[in-house]
């Protein structure tokens, strides 16, 4: 029977290190063509509150190698008057998230379990980015900078720290609570997390530059990097907002740019690359696709005389799936919050 998966089992039972290995199964077999993801559709429309949009966002897609396909139903609302100062802000009438991730058994075609996407979503963002890091960043690269301090930044505190070895992290929000909270309650071992006054000193020293934040525009800017530094974005474009976390320079100074799939950046108008590609500013030989990279196909480095840039374009249903199977393997005999199976079983149909 179908089993329900928390959030409280996500963190229990979904190590970052197993999703870190996950993640360069799941990109390395993207590449070959392999695995399957779809680009994701986001939309909003009006509720009939005034002031407030509900927004949808959905991904689709499989991953052979762990024997799963998936789809990934975000529901939110949206408070329309708080993209002021280039910010979003979610408000559900009650503080919960209602989106789900559907694991589908790919030998059967039975859904096989209901997983609460929350954790699960930044795990598997800050995995991939860790193995973005793994591949492209130096190897002796012992100085963070972060940019947020929420769900995301954790995550990708955890998980950088977990393939590189960074013994300082310099962290920066606008809001002197969370980025005193941050500081007080991230512990890593042997790691020191320094609260920064501004955007320009989290960069400053720093061999990796990691921004995790909701912004609209530009809290990177590729003035302040130097050579040797490797830069890391969460932020994109799409059909229900234009992003801009890093600016043009970044892009422009970049000797190579990494991406998760072309695809989504046409199919999300993600404006802050293609517009640069489109001027000529960009060239496209120097993107690649982090799939390759760790299929070995193409070879991207951060060395003292460049400035290398992950953009994390996308989240792809195929994360979902590999991360769910690996919960579902742990959980499936050992929870009693189950589905029954003929809920879920509708007519059975053929032809004629």
């Amino acid at each position: 029977m179908p089993i329900v998966i928390t959030d409280d089992d996500a963190r229990r039972h979904l190590s970052m290190k197993e999703c870190i290995e996950a993640m360069r199964t799941v990109f390395g077999d993207f590449a070959e063509g392999d695995a399957v993801s779809l680009p994701r559709v986001r939309y909003t429309v009006e509720s009939g509150t005034p002031d407030v949009s509900y927004y949808a966002n959905v991904h689709v897609g499989a991953a052979p190698s762990f024997g799963m396909a998936c789809v990934r139903a975000g529901s939110h609302m949206i408070d329309d008057s708080a993209y002021e100062g280039g910010r979003r802000s979610m408000r559900n009438p009650e503080p919960f998230n209602w989106s789900v991730v559907i694991l589908y058994d790919i030998e059967t075609s039975e859904p096989v379990a209901f997983l609460h996407e929350s954790h699960v979503s930044g795990v598997r963002v800050g995995a991939t980015s860790a193995v973005a890091i793994d591949e492209i960043a130096r190897e002796d690269a012992s100085v963070l900078g972060l940019f947020g301090t929420g769900r995301q930044a954790r995550a990708h505190c955890e998980a950088i720290c977990t393939v590189r070895p960074i013994r300082r992290v310099q962290v920066y929000s606008p809001n002197p609570d969370h980025l005193g909270g941050f500081v007080r309650s991230m512990k890593l071992p042997d790691v020191e997390i320094a609260a920064m006054p501004n955007g320009r000193s989290v960069v400053d020293g720093a061999d990796i530059v990691c921004s995790t934040t909701n912004s609209t525009e530009p809290v990177v800017l590729g003035e302040w990097l130097c050579e040797g530094q490797t830069v890391m974005s969460i932020g994109n474009s799409d059909p229900t907002i234009t992003r801009r976390e890093v600016d043009a320079e970044v892009f422009t100074r970049a000797s190579d740019i990494v991406i998760h799939d072309w695809d989504s950046v046409h199919a999300n108008r993600q404006i802050e690359l293609l517009d640069l590609v489109e001027s000529g500013d960009v060239d496209p030989e120097r993107i690649h696709l982090l799939g390759d990279i760790v299929a070995g196909r193409a070879a991207v480095k951060s060395a003292p005389d460049n400035i290398v840039y992950y953009k994390s374009n996308t989240g792809l249903a195929m994360q979902f799936a590999a991360a769910g199977a690996i919960l579902y393997r742990k959980l499936k005999d050992a929870t009693n919050r189950v589905v029954p199976r003929d809920w879920l079983a509708s007519e059975r149909y053929g032809i004629g």
